[in-house]
Order: C-alpha cells, then sequence, then structure tokens
C-alpha cells in the first residue's frame, strides 16, 4: 500500500468515527432496547412505558446533537448523511410498527408512511452514483412533526388525560400529510440529480 492510499484511508475512517457519526450510531443501537420496552409493557402504561418513553426522547435528542455538532464543527460527511436518515427510519419505522400491533395507531398510517420513507431510502441509493441527496427542510420538519406525534403515542396518555389521544392522532395526521408531500418532493430532485448526473 502506497502512502498516498494510507492517507486515503486514514481520511475515511476519520471521516466515519466522529462524534456526530457516534451519536448517529448510538440511535441504532437504542433501537431495539425501545422496541424491548414497548413490547415488555403491552400497554399496560406502566415502568417499561415511561423506560421507552426515556429511551426514544435520548434517541431523539442524539438526532438533534449530531446535526447541531457536525453542521458547527464542519463535521457533515457522506456517511453521515445516508445513516443519519437510516437511523431515524429504523427508530420511527419500528415505533409506528409496534403501535399499530399493539392497537394503538391504525395499520393503514403506518403503512402509507413506512412505504414512502423506505421508499425514498432505496431512490437514494439508487441515485447515489449521480450525487447524495441530502435531506430537505420539509424532510426536517416531517421528521420533527413525527416524532411529535410518536412521543404522544408513546406517552401514557390514556393514564394521563383521555383527551390527549385524539390531539396525537391528530399530529399524526399532519404528519402523514408532510411525509407524504415530502416524498413527492423527493422523487422529483432525484429526478433533477440523475438528469444532471447524465449530462455530466
Amino acid at each position: 500500500m502506497t502512502t498516498a492510499e494510507g492517507d486515503t484511508t486514514a481520511s475515511r475512517s476519520s471521516d466515519i468515527w466522529n462524534l456526530p457519526n457516534i451519536l448517529t450510531m448510538l440511535r441504532i443501537v437504542l433501537v431495539p432496547f425501545f422496541i424491548w420496552f414497548l413490547l415488555a409493557d403491552d400497554s399496560r402504561n406502566g415502568i417499561w412505558r415511561w423506560a421507552a418513553v426515556l429511551t426514544f426522547a435520548v434517541a431523539i435528542y442524539t438526532d438533534k446533537l449530531d446535526g447541531d455538532i457536525a453542521r458547527a464543527r464542519g463535521l457533515v460527511t457522506n456517511f453521515g448523511k445516508i445513516a443519519d436518515p437510516i437511523a431515524d427510519k429504523l427508530l420511527i419505522g419500528s415505533a409506528l410498527v409496534l403501535l399499530s400491533v399493539l392497537g394503538e395507531l391504525p395499520w393503514w398510517a403506518t403503512i402509507l408512511i413506512l412505504v414512502r420513507e423506505w421508499g425514498i431510502t432505496a431512490l437514494r441509493f439508487f441515485v447515489i452514483r449521480y450525487g447524495v441527496m441530502p435531506a430537505s427542510r420539509g424532510g426536517k420538519l416531517k421528521t420533527v412533526v413525527q416524532t411529535a406525534a410518536i412521543f404522544l403515542y408513546i406517552l401514557p396518555l390514556g393514564a394521563i388525560a383521555p383527551w390527549l389521544v385524539y390531539v396525537a392522532f391528530g399530529v399524526m395526521m399532519v404528519a402523514l400529510a408532510i411525509t407524504l408531500w415530502t416524498g413527492v418532493e423527493y422523487v422529483i430532485q432525484a429526478m433533477k440529480l440523475r438528469a444532471a448526473g447524465r449530462r455530466a
């Protein structure tokens, strides 16, 4: 291996092992714990439900923190651009599926959101040869509203105030609308990226 090749390998390694990317990896690691806590509670609104709430909150905080650090320190990497949305989708996707399994969220809402989420993820990989498709402002808003809706759903609202369940459903419908709309925007962005790549 030449020195230049060694420098390139070291650079790629340091690109991955920075604080924002480590926080993204931590978010992925937290997903199985969140799943276990929510299933262990089984809609009884006990201590395991609160453990799931806390785990979800910590995971979501790492999402905000890794983005803030990456932008402030100039540590935005291609790995982070790809891994960060995947970590978000694992966390949000598992929450949606579990809430539907537990009978707390309609399956049609979960299916529509997941089809859009994983469809756009597949699209990212399809156009990656032409360039990385970063999260748009609409995509970030979608994540925020989805997160708020899921957080309201996993809170033991029935034990706190039953009427808050309707608030959670309303926020989820707003999240669904934004999710579908931004999905269309990403498809248009991918088509433009592919067209530009082919011309180049």
